[in-house]
């Protein structure tokens, strides 16, 4: 049995399409079962519903054969003990330093002020500020972060934006991109040798579908 680690939401709905090149088709909707582990068309391989933040840990750990997940949760996991041959090209959008409108963050970088940060994502964060020779203060939040610099908790955030749209809507604007996000494969390397025969033919029909 070969066991597949997806996200609802996003990710699913533009793994989808990669799935039915591979002959693979979900016989449940994520979004309206309750169930964690759906049933496909084949006998051979299930899928299962996790967190995104949870998809390389069961990966890792060899409860799924192979996941998908974004350059952001596997930049905070470390991706150890994981292959990871493909960039799917999916669920794209950046990893961004942004703050509250009329905050001057160019200025407050050329003093040297220790800015307060809130972000998720403590480990990308922690690398990009330090790679400038920036003094910050990252304070650890699951939701919301737009919320930090509005209620005075911190001078910026560090999360995805897709189209920017909760940013303005909250009066924040985008003042530094760390980097481009995407979806990746990522595989366990003990199953990928147990069981290669399975899973490559998988890994190549996600492979010529996104070209």
């Amino acid at each position: 049995m070969i066991t597949i680690a997806l996200s609802k939401g996003r990710i699913f709905e533009e793994t989808t399409p990669l799935l039915a090149a591979a002959g693979i088709h979900a016989l449940e909707n994520p979004e309206s079962s309750r169930k964690l582990i759906l049933p496909t068309n084949r006998d051979d391989v299930r899928l299962i519903i996790v967190r995104a933040t949870d998809v390389p840990t069961y990966v890792q750990y060899g409860a799924a054969d192979i996941g998908i997940a974004g350059k952001d949760v596997l930049d905070e996991h470390g991706g150890e003990g994981l292959y990871q041959p493909l960039d799917l090209n999916i669920a794209k959008c950046k990893m961004m330093v942004a703050v509250r409108e009329g905050f001057d963050y160019e200025a407050s970088i050329r003093q040297g002020a220790r800015l307060k940060v809130v972000t998720k994502y403590v480990k990308t964060a922690r690398e990009h500020f330090a790679a400038k020779g920036m003094h910050v203060d990252l304070i650890k939040l699951y939701g919301s972060m737009e919320l930090g610099p509005l209620v005075g908790l911190a001078d910026a955030i560090v999360d995805l934006v897709s189209t920017g749209g909760t940013l303005r809507a909250n009066h924040l604007q985008a003042v530094e991109e760390i980097g481009a996000i995407s979806s990746r494969l990522v595989v366990n390397q003990a199953s990928l040798k147990l069981n290669r025969a399975q899973l490559q033919p998988i890994i190549d029909s996600f492979a010529q579908a996104i070209q």
